[in-house]
């Protein structure tokens, strides 16, 4: 009974490779801060969807915003 709970489960498909998108900008703060969670933390791949690619291109694009200061690297009400 639980494996075929497990079966019948979508898997989310990658929101980068619906749209033919082959660079992740990181100046795009939007577009980013909806892969970080409320406590500033990169929200993972297994929960995002996304597959292995886009993800190490979203994690290379949030730290190099962090960097930049486009994006804070913890939220204000962590502070």
């Amino acid at each position: 009974m639980a494996r075929q709970d497990q079966q019948s489960k979508k898997r989310r498909s990658c929101r980068f490779c619906d749209n033919d998108e082959t660079y992740i900008d990181y100046k795009d703060e939007r577009r980013l801060s909806r892969f970080i969670s409320e406590q500033g933390k990169i929200i993972p791949k297994r929960i995002t969807g996304n597959c292995a690619r886009h993800q190490r291109q979203l994690v290379q694009a949030i730290k190099r915003a962090r960097h930049l200061a486009l994006i804070p690297f913890v939220s204000e009400s962590i502070r």
